[in-house]
């Protein structure tokens, strides 16, 4: 009878468990959307590259595009691809993709409850596969048509065969290393931060060996290998090892964020992380208690302590770093979106530190009575009720933002389907559903899908449209299908087509996604001074344009808010728009000049609110001074022309000039340069 127990338990009570939640969550789902809809337009991306793999096309989004990185799970969609070729089209690719989410959280549950046993004690493992499955966050990610819970469920199998591997030399056979390395594998595949994991395999291969230590550092190698394993894929299929995801989202490499603002911005968003997402504040209150962040350390430091205690060091550490993996999603310049998705996959770790608090106080509590113990069951049931009242709450979530999704990102993409015509190139900011269900070819702007885009995305407004006046008129996108407030400018939008407008969704962008015919007749509008449109120059520095600004050693303040779009009219009358950056007080950049000849310069400013004094320098000499503006309120175009003379003998082939702001600040947009 023992046996029979130890064979079926925990597995079978978890069974239950996760079969009644996936119902619950489903059901509820179904009955408000209709048909199955993901709750992120993000898992419809996955979906897309799933299509593309069954139709032979990997990596290209849509056939006849370029091979992209916009999938950052590479492991995902190749599981979700057999489905889609034998029929699960549409809506129907949820259903195996509910089937893996669901199906994950239960074995997560069990790799928890083995993970967490040999640290905590039994009621320590069935509290932990308990909180597994009544913490809400995991239901809603399983839910969520997303590679979440796979890649949680990918890192606890990691964490406990790599800890069993040390502990029990017995069971250290060919088939467990070669389970070991496939791990290392799926866990760096399924998302990026998995290799962390894979390295940590490699490094037990590599200092606990089965036989022969020379061959177990060949395996170790392998394991190894993996860590790399998804710039590798990259490479192979798109040519470049960076995925554009990490491009458009993470802090380092953005252009705003360097020396001392990159490091503010990554303790701003570790201490966002700790005072308010772990103490169940604002955006965590529905998944966490509220105030919850003393218990949660107490748990995280429970974990060392507990390993000590059981002498299972490598198993906490494989736990601990679980935990602490929580923070890798700080070096993004926000992880507030998808109900915190970044973050969830690592909330394993502080589970089992819950468990292994009760452990340690029960340890602490017989030292007062014997009997002290017994008081432990009750503190985990407690913590396994704190998450489990927030169950319902989370699955009326999950239902709503699946409508929300549905009646805006789908509704839109068959409109799109439906009226748009054949051939047409559309611009997106939400590039899931409405490439998956439209049909049409689609123009990434936020970078994910359409290569090389996200560079711009990242440098702002300004810097997209710029960049928009350099491409060819052909290549550009035909219509619009935006949050329109996220583009920073109408000045591209034509003839209004139609809205999807959803007013009580928080899952979304925006309440209002609308479709427009693209227009850009604009487009190079500002590329001359309206005061002497018809000067012959000899070199422009065109501000926000990141080519010109990188050939011309453009000094970029690290700000995140500096780029804007001016929006005026010339002497004539003409409507213009140009892409600069505000909120200046300097412009430093060198202008490539004839040697020996007088130049006039051309500087398009403005001020940034009420009036500036702009002093223009040349090697520390101010050589003019402009006034700009009045006290009239805030200002992005209103700009003026204003010219200043370089003397011959200080022209050179590389000149170096510095605009700084006397008294206000200034938006800078344009500079010209012509022989006097």
């Amino acid at each position: 009878m023992k046996a029979r127990f130890e064979k079926y338990f925990p597995v079978a009570p978890i069974a239950i468990v996760t079969v009644i939640l996936a119902w619950r969550t489903l059901r509820e789902l179904l009955r408000v959307v209709g048909e199955p809809c993901a709750t992120l337009d993000d898992a419809f991306i996955h979906f897309q590259y799933a299509r593309a793999i069954a139709e032979l096309h990997p990596f290209r989004y849509q056939a006849g595009m370029p091979p992209t990185s916009g999938a950052t799970s590479v492991l995902w969609p190749l599981m979700l691809a057999p489905f889609h070729a034998i029929g699960f089209r549409g809506t129907a690719i949820l259903w195996p993709a509910w089937l893996f989410g669901f199906a994950a959280l239960g074995a997560l549950a069990n790799e928890s409850y083995h993970l967490a046993k040999p640290l905590s004690g039994r009621w320590g493992a069935v509290a932990s596969a308990a909180m597994v499955l009544s913490f809400s966050a995991f239901t809603w990610c399983a839910a969520s048509g997303m590679e979440v819970m796979p890649f949680a469920w990918a890192m606890a199998r990691c964490a406990r065969r790599a800890s069993e591997w040390r502990e029990d030399p017995a069971i250290r056979t060919p088939r467990r290393r070669w389970e070991l390395v496939l791990l290392a594998f799926i866990v760096a595949l399924m998302r990026p931060e998995g290799a962390i994991f894979a390295f940590a395999i490699a490094a037990v291969l590599a200092a606990f060996p089965r036989n022969d230590a020379h061959l177990e550092r060949s395996w170790a190698a392998l394991a190894i290998l993996a860590t790399f394993a998804t710039p590798i894929a990259l490479w192979m299929f798109t040519g470049s090892g960076r995925a554009n995801t990490a491009t458009a989202k993470l802090l380092p490499g953005n252009p705003y964020y360097v020396g001392s603002v990159l490091s503010g911005a990554i303790f701003d968003n570790l201490r966002t992380l700790t005072k308010t997402l772990l103490n169940g504040q604002i955006w965590s209150a529905e998944f966490l208690p509220t105030n919850a962040m003393p218990v949660a350390i107490m748990g995280a430091i429970s974990i060392p302590i507990a390993g000590f205690l059981r002498k299972k060091l490598v198993r906490a550490a494989f736990v601990f770093m679980m935990a602490l993996s929580i923070a890798i999603p700080c070096f993004y310049v926000t992880f507030l979106w998808n109900r915190l998705r970044y973050l969830w996959p690592f909330a394993t770790g502080w589970l089992i530190g819950l468990a292994c608090l009760g452990a340690v106080l029960g340890e602490i509590a017989t030292l007062v009575h014997p009997r002290a113990r017994a008081a432990v069951p009750m503190l985990l049931g407690a913590f396994v009720g704190a998450f489990a009242v927030r169950l319902d709450w989370v699955i009326d979530d999950v239902a709503n933002s699946a409508r929300g999704i549905y009646q805006q990102h789908v509704k839109i993409a068959r409109w799109s389907h439906e009226h748009l015509p054949e051939g047409s190139l559309v611009a997106v900011n939400d590039t899931g559903a409405i490439a998956y269900f439209g049909g049409h070819h689609t123009f990434d702007i936020v970078g994910l899908t359409t290569n090389g885009e996200a560079r711009y995305w990242v440098a702002g407004t300004a810097s997209r449209l710029e960049h928009y006046e350099q491409m060819p008129r052909e290549a550009l996108p035909t219509h619009f299908i935006v949050y329109a407030d996220w583009m920073g400018t109408d000045a591209l939008f034509g003839h209004f087509l139609f809205d999807a407008t959803v007013t009580d969704s928080t899952i979304l962008g925006g309440q209002s996604m609308r479709a427009y015919e693209a227009d850009w007749s604009l487009l190079r509008s500002g590329d001359k001074p309206f005061t002497d449109p018809e000067r012959e120059m000899i070199d422009v520095v065109d501000i926000a344009d990141i080519e010109s600004e990188a050939s011309h050693a453009y000094a970029l303040l690290a700000r995140d808010n500096e780029e804007v779009v001016g929006d005026s009219y010339s002497l004539s009358g003409n409507r213009i728009i140009d892409g600069g950056r505000g909120y200046r007080r300097f412009d430093r950049f060198s202008a490539h000049l004839q040697a020996g000849k007088e130049t006039l310069g051309i500087a398009r400013v403005a001020p940034t609110k009420g009036q500036a004094i702009v002093d223009v320098k040349l090697a520390g000499d101010v050589i003019a001074t402009f006034t700009l503006g009045s006290d009239d309120g805030w200002t992005t175009a209103g700009w003026t022309e204003h010219t200043f003379t370089i003397p011959a003998n200080a022209a050179k082939t590389e000149t170096p000039l510095e605009l700084e702001a006397r008294e206000g600040l200034f938006n800078s947009y344009h500079y010209w340069f012509s022989i006097h």
